[in-house]
Formats: C-alpha cells, sequence, structure tokens
C-alpha cells in the first residue's frame, strides 16, 4: 500500500540531494574573485542607458492587465469545448450552447467598454 509514497519520497529525496550537490560544487567550483566587469549590468552587449527605475505609463499596466483577464477568460472556454461532444449526445448542447454564446456576450460587452473608455489607445 506504500509502495506509491516510497517511490515519490526517494524522487523527492533524490531532487533535494541533487539541488544540494548542485549548489555544493557551484560554491567550491565557481568563481571567487569578483571584476568590475562581472559586477556590471548586461544589456545585450550595449552600454546601459539611463536609469534603471524610470516611471512606466499606467496604460502599460492597464493594457497588461487586461491581456491576463482577457486570456484567463478565453482559458474557460477550453474544457467547454472538450465537454460538448458528451453534453450534445445527452441532450443538454442547446443550453450549454447558449451559455457560452451569454459568457462571450458578456466579454465583448467588457472588451466595448474598455475600448469606448480609451484604455486600449497608446497616445
Amino acid at each position: 500500500m506504500y509502495e506509491q509514497y516510497l517511490t515519490l519520497s526517494l524522487l523527492g529525496g533524490l531532487a533535494i540531494v541533487l539541488g544540494a550537490t548542485i549548489l555544493i560544487l557551484n560554491k567550491i567550483l565557481g568563481p571567487q574573485k569578483w571584476t568590475k566587469s562581472k559586477l556590471d549590468t548586461f544589456e545585450t552587449g550595449n552600454e546601459p542607458e539611463g536609469d534603471a527605475r524610470q516611471r512606466f505609463s499606467v496604460r502599460f499596466y492597464l493594457v497588461a492587465i487586461l491581456f491576463i483577464l482577457f486570456d484567463i477568460e478565453v482559458v474557460f472556454m477550453f474544457p467547454w469545448a472538450v465537454l460538448f461532444r458528451e453534453y450534445v449526445a445527452s441532450g443538454m448542447g442547446l443550453f450549454m450552447l447558449m451559455e457560452m454564446f451569454v459568457f462571450i456576450g458578456i466579454l465583448v460587452l467588457g472588451l466595448a467598454y474598455v475600448w469606448r473608455k480609451g484604455a486600449l489607445e497608446w497616445d
């Protein structure tokens, strides 16, 4: 009965030992002498320009949050699409289809609201 737990605990123990071994070997064999070039920032081989803590427009964050919001909403459609054929066979296909139309309608209304408010403009 506990064979599965034994296998899982052996795998977890192996992962911990391997991780600790890699960290210890890095500390022992890794470079110990830090130079100015190693401590300098690296931006694709170019010299850094400007302050790293520059301010971004709130619109940048708003568009990012809206993207994540609509992206997550679309992820909810995948389980519906997988189960739709089963529900059609059981006679509930029309109900599920109408339910998805309501869901997409709410998404379209939200997108229209955001668009009308100008949240997607980059001016």
